[in-house]
């Protein structure tokens, strides 16, 4: 093989392994948004909506402050099963690219390099250990006029990204921006 192929697939595939490294890293991201919702509901009856939601997903109540109108929910968010081996699987294989690279690169320690692919697991580990995390929701409810009927309700809530995704689409709440 030509003497120039094998250094620069080696730097390619030590660039893909290291955008490997950020996506594995990036799987245990903490993705908490804040979003403004409206529901033509009022307050009493979208507050137990609201309750038995977060019930339903496994969060409780952890705080109150009535002072400003403000439920704080806590819940363990499970890894996931499929992440963890998803992200073992392209670990294990961009193990086997940078070994058999390595092990055309120097041919005097033969296969050698492929014992790299026993570390894939660590980034099944790795995001299953990162992943598993207690997080909290702070959920706010506004009463623009109070008194009037079918007036809409501004609601503001913190949380992980996808829990909003969810949340919006479940009880047909709308962005108010």
């Amino acid at each position: 093989m030509d003497t120039a192929i094998l250094p620069s697939t080696l730097l390619l595939t030590l660039l893909l392994s290291v955008g490997l490294f950020f996506f594995i890293r990036a799987a245990t991201k903490d993705r908490t948004t804040t979003a403004q919702l409206v529901s033509e509901q009022d307050e009493a009856a979208l507050m137990p909506q609201i309750k038995e939601y977060f019930r339903a997903r496994a969060y409780q109540v952890a705080a109150i402050n009535r002072d400003k109108n403000q439920v704080v929910f806590e819940g363990f968010v499970q890894p996931s099963l499929f992440l963890a081996v998803f992200l073992t699987l392209l670990a294990s294989v961009g193990m086997v690219c940078l070994a058999l690279v390595l092990s055309l690169l120097f041919p005097q320690f033969g296969t050698l390099f492929l014992w790299l692919v026993i570390l894939s697991p660590l980034s099944g580990l790795f995001y299953w250990k990162k992943a598993g995390r207690v997080e909290q929701v702070l959920f706010k409810i506004e009463t623009t006029n109070q008194g009037e009927p079918n007036f809409p309700s501004k609601i503001t809530i913190v949380a992980h990204r996808d829990e909003l995704i969810e949340l919006q689409k479940t009880l047909q709440l709308e962005s108010a921006e």
